[in-house]
């Protein structure tokens, strides 16, 4: 598993110009599931992300994680993180979970987050076209892949 994590001061994701997810402070977190991960990895990839401690203290100094400023999430499933683009111009997606998959782990992290946070989350729409708008505060944009652990 693949995750974008951006420092948000506001997030909101539109399916045919509909708002279907909004946060305030928080983070939008791009998920892309690949064809070998399981919830082992989710599980991993959720704690990482939850203690992150990418958030301002008192000093100005980034010490401070998701729980401790109450911050919000916004989850949106991105299989174009699975790109690769090693041979010529257009990327590969074969390391991409298929849907049927990729949509039990996307799920799966939704109640994962909900549990690990005590909040609800908002998400996009799995396999939808969507519009993702943002203010990435910082700007902060921490890539995490549960494969490279150490």
């Amino acid at each position: 598993m693949r995750v974008i994590v951006q420092r948000v001061s506001e997030a909101s994701v539109s399916v045919d110009h509909q708002v279907v997810g909004s946060i305030q402070q928080g983070f939008l977190i791009l998920l892309g599931i690949g064809t070998d991960d399981t919830e082992a990895d989710a599980d991993w990839l959720l704690q990482k992300i939850v203690g992150l401690r990418i958030f301002n203290d008192t000093e100005g100094v980034m010490n401070r994680s998701l729980i401790d400023v109450d911050g919000e999430v916004l989850l949106i499933s991105q299989f174009t993180l699975m790109a690769a683009t090693k041979k010529g111009n257009r990327p590969s997606y074969i390391k991409a979970a298929r849907p049927e998959q990729a949509l039990l782990l996307y799920e799966y992290c939704i109640d994962k987050l909900e549990h690990l946070l005590g909040q609800k989350i908002a998400s996009g729409i799995f396999g939808a076209d969507m519009k993702v708008h943002l203010i990435n505060d910082g700007p902060v944009t921490i890539p995490i892949d549960s494969k490279n652990r150490e």
